[in-house]
């Protein structure tokens, strides 16, 4: 197995843990959170996890302050579940990339109105 590909499988099998945790937690802050992705250092001291929420921008914020008040709690509970050598430290992140795809998406849906408009003949 290749190092690409043991990292891909760590950072999946992480991702579905964290995602298991934060979905039992019972913090108010915590908006509707979808764990995206993990990307964890190969020493695998450190982890980025990547997250949406669904809703505002405080939202957001107030989802980011419960996940961060959580990770050395989800951090211990993975720890206890899967045998790694070295549990990572969890750092979350919002997760933009689907906020910029539904952006882009609108942008493109916007020109092919534009299109179609241009292209119809004038009915005068």
């Amino acid at each position: 197995m290749s190092r690409g590909d043991r990292m891909r499988r760590i950072n999946s099998i992480l991702k579905e843990a964290i995602a298991e945790h934060v979905a039992d937690l019972k913090d108010p802050r915590l908006g509707f959170v979808t764990i995206t992705g993990v990307d964890a250092n190969p020493d695998l001291r450190t982890a980025r996890v990547f997250f949406s929420v669904l809703g505002s921008p405080e939202e957001k914020t107030s989802s980011l302050e419960a996940l961060t008040a959580a990770s050395s709690k989800i951090r211990t509970e993975i720890g206890q579940e899967i045998r790694m050598k070295y549990t990572p430290a969890l750092t979350f992140v919002v997760d933009e990339a689907i906020e910029r795809g539904a952006h882009i998406a609108s942008i493109l849906h916007e020109i092919e109105i534009a299109d179609a408009a241009a292209r119809e003949p004038d009915s005068d």
